[in-house]
Formats: C-alpha cells, sequence, structure tokens
C-alpha cells in the first residue's frame, strides 16, 4: 500500500503540494481537482518521478527517496501524452524495453511482449513504428508498455486526455478490467463510475475524500465558487 506523509513540494517558491497525508488502499482511487491544484505532482510522488522536498512517500519497507528503482518496478506510470513514453523504432520494442531491466531470460520476455500485444489488440502492429499509431492505439501501446512489466499499482496521469470519445471509452474498458490497483488522475469525471475512492484536489490539499459521486458534487461546487 502507498501512504504519502506530511508530502510537500515547491517549484521555485511556490507550493504545489502541502502536507498532504494519505493511505491508498482501495482498489480503485480518482483523484480530481483544477488545473495548477497539484494533481500531476501528486501523481508523480507516487512512484519516485517526483521526490517531494518534504515528508515520505513509502510502499511497504521502501521509500521513493531511498528506493526509487525499487518502487518503480511496483508502481507503473502512465502519462497523459503517450508520445513521451514511446521510444523505440518498433511497437514490440516499445513493449519490450522495459523488461530489460528484470533480467528476464529471452524465452520470457518474448512470451511476455507477444501476451501483452495480444491482450490489447497490438499484436497485429508489432513490427510497426509506434509513432505512426492512432492517437487509442499509442495510448493502448503506453498502457502495455508499463502493464507487461506486471506492476502491483498503476498510476495514471489524465491517460485520455487527448483522446476522442470512443477511445476514451476503450481505456476505460482496459482501467476497468485490470487486476492492479488503479490511481487515476482524471478530468474525465466519467470515467469515477463504481471507483471506491475519490480525492478532490485544490491549491495543493486534498480538501474532500469519499465516495465519487460526493466527490464530483464537491468539486463541481468548487469550480462553481459555492
Amino acid at each position: 500500500m502507498l501512504r504519502l506523509e506530511e508530502v510537500r513540494h515547491s517549484y521555485d517558491g511556490r507550493p504545489v503540494l502541502c502536507g498532504i497525508t494519505l493511505e491508498l488502499a482501495q482498489h480503485r482511487i480518482g483523484v480530481i481537482g483544477a488545473n495548477g491544484s497539484g494533481k500531476s505532482t501528486l501523481a508523480r510522488t507516487l512512484n519516485g518521478l517526483v521526490v517531494p522536498d518534504r515528508g515520505s512517500v513509502t510502499m511497504g519497507e521502501w521509500d521513493t527517496r531511498r528506493h526509487a528503482k525499487h518502487i518503480r518496478r511496483r508502481v507503473g506510470f502512465v502519462f497523459s501524452d503517450a508520445a513521451n513514453q514511446i521510444i523505440m523504432p518498433t511497437v514490440a520494442e516499445d513493449v519490450e524495453i522495459g523488461l530489460r531491466s528484470l533480467g528476464l531470460g529471452r524465452e520470457e520476455t518474448e512470451r511476455r511482449v507477444e501476451a501483452v500485444l495480444t491482450r490489447y489488440g497490438l499484436d497485429g502492429h508489432r513490427d510497426h513504428p509506434g509513432h505512426l499509431l492512432s492517437g487509442g492505439q499509442k495510448q493502448l501501446l503506453a498502457l502495455a508498455s508499463v502493464l507487461v512489466t506486471e506492476p502491483e499499482v498503476l498510476v495514471c496521469d489524465e491517460p485520455t486526455t487527448l483522446l476522442d470519445l470512443r477511445n476514451t471509452r476503450m481505456v476505460h474498458r482496459v482501467l476497468d478490467g485490470l487486476e492492479q490497483q488503479v490511481i487515476l488522475f482524471t478530468h474525465d469525471l466519467d470515467l469515477l463510475d463504481g471507483f471506491d475512492r475519490v480525492l478532490v484536489m485544490d491549491a495543493g490539499r486534498v480538501v474532500f475524500d469519499g465516495a465519487p459521486g460526493d466527490a464530483v458534487d464537491h468539486y463541481i461546487g468548487l469550480m462553481d465558487g459555492r
């Protein structure tokens, strides 16, 4: 379970996270808030992409300040723009690169790559350049490249921001079907249906923590100035 204890972080002297303490145990957790509320910075603290100025982010005996490598093997991260994660010449190579640090044999590596490409309908594109895929396929490739490493937790930072409705629904179905814990940072309130818990962020703080419907109502009230 991920735990945050008095997490604080600033950019150029401007506070973006202001003493956040959380235990993230539920299977499906959503995080919502306006632009500038601190969502993306919070997301990046969960696997050590951002190490907070103060406080700690831990998973069991590991913490992101001292054990980032161990945390990242357990906590996968998906960016809003899949192009940020597509770096290899072909789709199969892009999936494979995430396995290189695990010390797997060639046979097991190939088995995992083929399995995840087939699962997400990308097996017909294995030798194609990833940057030539459609928007939805790119996001599936980004997901596949993380999930092939079999993390325990998947953190998604607005994964549907650049997608149309059809592809947004496709990504929603994929996330909904995962065994892993999913922590979803999103502006798309419809994606939160069926979630166990939703946090609302404002000005670097968690200002509401509860059921999806109540959290959405609280967020809308914030946006309306109520």
